[in-house]
């Protein structure tokens, strides 16, 4: 016996207050304040590709279950092909009168194909349809932000290759701690990266389950092959439990915790930047593509980039704590107020994509002013160090007996104006006579990144290794 339908979903054309997609229950239409409230078309229009490629797998899951007729199958599939053509030749209508992308959408279909237009939305929802839209959006933001964290550890692994022995100082407390080399550093980034591409990786994997036929809340009595559109679709799988499938954001949640924390590496990448090349530092120096003039002051180049990197982080904040907010008093299943769910998220999409592409043409662009940084790296008694183990390596004083020792080094050279490097040995001999000339050997920055050669050290020749090893692992 056939299934097939012969009028479900037809319906009578709206009055000029009603609302068709509401039904018979509502004789009036909304108040004007309402209808704005209500209204999204104007920000989840962006979901047009994912809502047409939804209907699509559905339509054709209709057709082989003998839900819907092959005629009408081919009538939608040709309406919806037009449609996707007029939005982006940008030629398609968008009314706010349709409230969403979904019934902007539905209306023009039946407007090219009739009534065969309102049987697409037999055996589904705006509930679980909008739920596999977003799900479908946010995979592909994944996608493209992937390549464009990749495109960044690209150019950083370059600048480290590049410069795997360039002396700088390295910092804790932003106070001169050790040399290390500046390939060193920008590997350091090229680590967090690749947890960014990680954790999104896993975001994805998780949010990679269709909702398509969890209907509103509780499924449908139509015989639906929901493996079916869940493969068309490119899901692992199917939703298990309709009621989470359609009320579920914790996808949008993940993706924009996971941005947060891209956001936040890109802003202390960037806080370096506007330090590096500021007048006391000028560890580096960035072109008139990356830097603007003061109005006032005709000798400035600021770092405005970097500076607004460093900024669009917040907005990353500021999303993740927006759909927090939104989600967290919600009882099972759908409600309106996971419509507030897509504008945190496009936003977040597109301000982490915008400070991607301006950090990596940053690092691209940046030039490092080797002799400043070796300067600075060798201030500070930044080997102290260095003269610590040697005590301990040669010496065999025990790690803390020779970290005081080293300490009253570094008071006498500092009442002298010497750097341990220049400290006279008779002056060492006097805290501790076994001292020989020796030690000068470890006192250059030189020699004491050339030492670190642990796993994971600074040594130029790790440096060179590790960066090879970075272009493997993550290009």
């Amino acid at each position: 016996m056939s299934r097939k339908l012969r009028g479900a979903g037809e319906t009578a054309a709206p009055g000029p207050a009603a609302n068709a997609a509401w039904g018979g229950r509502f004789a009036g239409g909304p108040a004007e304040i309402m209808q704005r409230i209500n209204v999204s078309i104007d920000f989840d229009k962006r979901l047009y590709a994912q809502d047409i490629a939804g209907s699509l797998a559905h339509c054709a899951m209709l057709v082989r279950q003998q839900i819907l007729s092959t005629a009408d199958g081919e009538a939608i599939a040709r309406g919806l092909a037009q449609i996707r053509e007029e939005i982006e030749a940008g030629r398609f209508p968008f009314r706010a009168e349709h409230e969403d992308i979904h019934l902007n959408i539905e209306a023009r279909l039946a407007e090219l194909i009739g009534p065969a237009a309102g049987r697409l939305h037999t055996a589904r929802s705006r509930n679980d349809q909008v739920a596999t839209d977003f799900r479908l959006w946010v995979r592909d933001a994944i996608d493209r932000l992937e390549r464009q964290i990749q495109g960044l550890q690209a150019a950083l692994i370059a600048q480290a290759e590049r410069h795997a022995g360039t002396i700088m100082p390295g910092f804790t407390h932003l106070q001169v701690a050790q040399p290390v080399t500046f390939g060193h550093h920008l590997l350091a980034y090229v680590e967090m990266l690749g947890r960014d591409r990680s954790r999104l990786a896993d975001c994805r994997a998780r949010l990679n389950e269709s909702p398509l036929g969890a209907a509103a809340l509780a499924g449908t009595s139509f015989p639906v092959d929901r493996a079916m559109t869940a493969a068309a679709l490119g899901f692992d799988r199917p939703a298990a439990n309709s009621l989470d499938a359609v009320s579920d954001r914790d996808f949008a949640l993940e993706f924009l915790a996971a941005a947060a924390i891209i956001g936040l590496h890109l802003s202390r990448f960037a806080e370096e930047v506007v330090i590096w090349t500021s007048e006391p530092f000028r560890f580096i120096r960035l072109s008139d593509a990356f830097t603007t003039g003061s109005s006032i002051m005709p000798q400035k180049r600021n770092p405005d980039a970097a500076e607004l990197v460093r900024a669009k982080s917040g907005r990353l904040l500021g999303a993740l704590t927006t759909l927090l907010a939104v989600m967290k008093g919600l009882p099972l299943a759908y409600s309106k107020d996971m419509q507030e769910d897509k504008a945190p998220v496009f936003d977040a999409a597109d301000t982490l994509e915008l400070a991607l592409a301006a950090t990596a043409g940053m690092v691209g662009d940046l030039v490092p002013d080797a002799a400043a940084m070796r300067r600075v790296a060798a201030s500070g008694f930044s080997t102290a160090t260095d003269l610590a183990d040697w005590l301990v390596r040669v010496l065999g004083l025990p790690f803390r007996e020779a970290h005081h020792l080293t300490g009253a080094l570094v008071a006498r050279a500092e009442a002298l104006g010497v750097d341990l490097a220049a400290l006279p040995l008779g002056e060492m001999q006097k805290l501790e006579p076994r001292i020989a000339a020796a030690i000068f050997d470890v006192l250059t920055v030189e020699k004491s990144v050339a030492s670190r050669v642990s796993f994971g050290g600074t040594a130029p020749a790790n440096v060179a290794a590790a960066a090879a090893e970075a272009r493997r692992r993550f290009l």
